[in-house]
């Protein structure tokens, strides 16, 4: 599957205006790009802090990029929860949550205990079960960390689960976490997409 939406605005009952958003093409039916997010803003923030997730910007990555995203289809949380059943979320990165396996690997090579946040954190099912929880989106919840490609894949996982029956729509997530620079590595900024995708309702 792939997609390249149009800009488009939302009206006050969530309804698109302006532009129509571009097709999706994809085996499991004629779906569009109903709403996306991107960051790094413009003009520069800095991401917003969820609670229950400490030390690193991966988390707070993904949520603010599915909040911005689900903000301009539904409005205010939750969705609506005819559609909010039948949407799946899909996480995908290439980098994975550095931080949080910097932090663990830290505290046990100087020997002392792994703060409990921080194996809660290390799986990126959590901060997509927060978004879930949040939005009332009660579809399954797929995670990948592919080598490449990290949208493409992201796009062909929500593929799978659309063309399967198991959902309707999907948020599809990509939120890569910058490099801290080193010997060998240039420094980075955390970066990321995220799409609405399905029927369009």
């Amino acid at each position: 599957m792939s997609a390249r939406g149009g800009a488009v605005a939302a009206g006050p009952s969530g309804a698109w205006e302006g532009a129509a958003p571009k097709r999706a093409r994809s085996t499991a039916g004629d779906l569009v790009v109903l709403a996306r997010s991107a960051w790094p803003a413009q003009p520069p923030a800095a991401l917003p802090a969820v609670p229950g997730f400490v030390v690193s910007s991966f988390s707070p990555l993904a949520a603010h990029l599915a909040e911005l995203c689900l903000l301009r289809y539904f409005g205010r949380p939750p969705a609506d929860p005819v559609r909010g059943r039948q949407t799946a979320i899909v996480l995908a990165s290439t980098t994975g949550d550095v931080a949080t396996a910097a932090a663990v690997a830290r505290a046990v090579d100087n020997g002392r205990p792994v703060p409990p946040l921080l194996f809660y954190q290390s799986n990126p099912n959590a901060v997509a079960g927060h978004i879930a929880a949040r939005w009332g989106l009660e579809g399954p919840v797929t995670c990948t960390i592919p080598a490449r490609r990290g949208l493409a894949d992201a796009m062909d996982s929500a593929d799978i689960l659309i063309e399967g029956g198991e959902a309707e729509a999907a948020l599809v997530i990509l939120a890569d976490q910058g490099l801290p620079g080193g010997d060998d590595e240039t420094p980075t900024g955390d970066s990321g997409v995220a799409l609405l995708i399905g029927p369009a309702w």
